[in-house]
């Protein structure tokens, strides 16, 4: 996607971003996870999120998702304010996101791990009262979901996950997020401990969610993915924000050297929407 297409998409929708986080902090006693951290990100975008170890990444993905909540600071989906209490309430809200250890079910096969925690119960009787499975329907389900997010790579969907490798199985997660993620898919690292061609599939996924209308936003520190796959790159430092670039306006060797304090970006550089 060309920032062309992306101006466009956000004239579009009012320029208004799916996803705004305004004035996050977040403390553990006396160590700072986040300090009046800010974030926007819109529809038909992905927005990565680089920083060095400690830099508060991980804070800032469980405060958008749920998982924690933040001491101070406002998140907003589609212009309205929310507090998730928990990664139930932000999947609720339309925000779904594949930590690094994909908590995927190993023993199960695809279909399965697709609809683990949302099963299709059968009507009627045999639903509410013995609880049984339309297996049917959730079979139908997953090979449409498969089929409209155009992944090639999963032939089998009665295969069983630990058969799969490695770039396979990161793709039942993010085909899990993307198929009920309605406004934001959140990945943390979705390329980490894949080879070439596996992270090639990944990327190539991210980049359909994005052309589909999705907002992405994307944890990682390989610098080559985040500048191949990103449209916006918010760098993190010591719990705030050092800066958001674009692959066009700053190089690798500068996001690093902005990542790690060798470089402070001006203001009017940032690339703020």
């Amino acid at each position: 996607m060309t920032a062309t297409t992306t101006e466009a998409q956000r004239t579009d929708t009012g320029d208004r971003p799916v996803l705004e986080a305004t004035g996050l902090v977040k403390l553990y006693g006396r160590v700072v996870g986040l300090r009046g951290v800010d974030l926007r990100l819109y529809p038909g975008e992905v927005l990565a999120v680089i920083g060095d170890n400690g830099a508060g990444k991980s804070t800032l993905i469980k405060c958008l998702s749920g998982a924690v909540q933040p001491d101070q600071g406002t998140i907003m989906i589609d212009g309205r304010p929310r507090r998730f209490t928990s990664t139930q309430e932000a999947r609720d809200a339309g925000v779904e996101t594949v930590y690094q250890n994909l908590a995927v079910a190993p023993a199960l096969d695809v279909t399965s791990n697709l609809f683990l925690g949302r099963e299709i119960r059968r009507r009627g009787l045999l639903g509410s009262g013995l609880r049984m499975l339309d297996r049917k329907a959730m079979r139908d389900q997953a090979r449409q979901f498969i089929s409209e997010l155009g992944i090639t790579t999963l032939q089998n969907i009665d295969q069983a996950v630990e058969t799969l490798s490695g770039g396979q199985r990161q793709v039942v997660a993010v085909a899990r997020a993307a198929a009920f993620g309605s406004k934001v898919v959140i990945l943390d690292e979705p390329t980490a401990a894949l080879g070439v061609r596996e992270t090639g599939q990944v990327l190539k996924l991210v980049r359909d969610l994005r052309d589909k209308g999705l907002a992405v936003i994307l944890i990682s520190h390989n610098m080559p993915d985040v500048f191949e796959t990103a449209d916006r790159i918010q760098i993190q430092r010591l719990g705030g924000v050092a800066g958001v670039i674009t692959p066009q306006s700053h190089s690798m060797e500068e996001a690093v050297a902005i990542m790690t304090g060798a470089k402070t970006i001006d203001p009017q550089e940032q690339t703020l929407r």
